[in-house]
């Protein structure tokens, strides 16, 4: 893993224009930082501003004030050719893989369309070649590659979906909720995958999601939004809730945990340092 960041967002401000002219700012001065290899998981309730920020990475919002960089190099998507070179740096794995599939084209056509805008000079065959390597290598046959999104389970096309944003060897994928919409299981052999995946080819995960369980299973750190403002970052590793801002801990107590006798544990020891932040503020 490089010390140097791939990924640099700095005093990140996002407005909305709303009606009658007003504005609604959803991310205020938020900066963040992921380096080559890393993944930053990026978990806050829904509306914190989390999918506003994997947009503006890509390119697909405008940026009120702060910077985006990826390598040095400033984001900006203000053309279709900004747009293309941006995308062979960043792709997306979104959270319904069937609604971000063409459902008229076939997988193979889905897989070249990507393929073929970063890298023109492929001929046919290697195409054809680098699609079936990259289906095999999400645990799919190449056969899949006539067939269309229908004919697959949620788990496949999230495979696919996969398959889709590394086709074009991208240094950083952004997974916005790429696993709350399948079952556990399922979820456990995507997350397995992408872990893989990383490893093997270096890659960088922006991981925006709501479950934190997800979150600290695959992150090297996390990075806590509340009502888009950085509430705090930490290691992905770091259970001490003395280190951790309200907000944090009040988001991770409510996420239960399979065990009654662990949440009432863990709920009676949020009360007392919540408790205790009451009374030495109160002092």
């Amino acid at each position: 893993m490089s010390d140097r960041p791939l990924l640099e967002v700095e005093d990140l401000v996002i407005d909305y224009r709303g009606k009658r002219g007003r504005t609604f700012r959803a991310v205020e001065n938020v900066s963040l930082a992921i380096r080559q290899g890393e993944t930053l998981g990026l978990v806050g309730e829904s509306g914190s501003g989390k999918t506003t920020i994997g947009r503006a990475i890509q390119g697909l919002v405008a940026i009120t004030a702060g910077s985006v960089r990826i390598d040095g190099t400033p984001v900006v998507a203000r053309s279709a050719r900004d747009r293309r070179r941006l995308a062979g740096d960043v792709q997306t794995v979104f959270q319904d893989p069937f609604g971000s599939l063409n459902p008229a084209r076939s997988i193979g056509a889905t897989l070249e369309e990507s393929l073929i805008i970063q890298e023109p000079q492929l001929n046919r065959r290697d195409v054809a070649r680098r699609i079936a390597g990259e289906l095999d290598r999400v645990g799919l046959p190449a056969s899949s590659a006539t067939r269309l999104p229908r004919e697959f389970s949620g788990g496949q096309r999230q495979r696919i979906a996969i398959a889709r944003a590394i086709v074009a060897r991208p240094r950083l994928v952004i997974c916005d909720e790429a696993v709350s919409a399948l079952d556990l299981s399922i979820q456990a052999q995507i997350l397995n995958l992408l872990m893989e995946l990383q490893v093997e080819r270096g890659m960088s995960y922006l991981f925006i999601t709501h479950d934190l369980s997800v979150v600290q299973h695959v992150a090297d750190r996390i990075a806590v939004l509340q009502r888009g403002r950085l509430a705090d970052e930490l290691a992905a590793g770091d259970t001490d809730p003395a280190r951790w801002s309200t907000y944090t801990r009040k988001l991770f107590d409510a996420a239960p945990i399979p065990d009654p006798v662990l949440q009432r544990e863990r709920r009676a020891t949020f009360e007392r340092v919540l408790r205790e932040e009451r009374a030495h503020t109160a002092a």
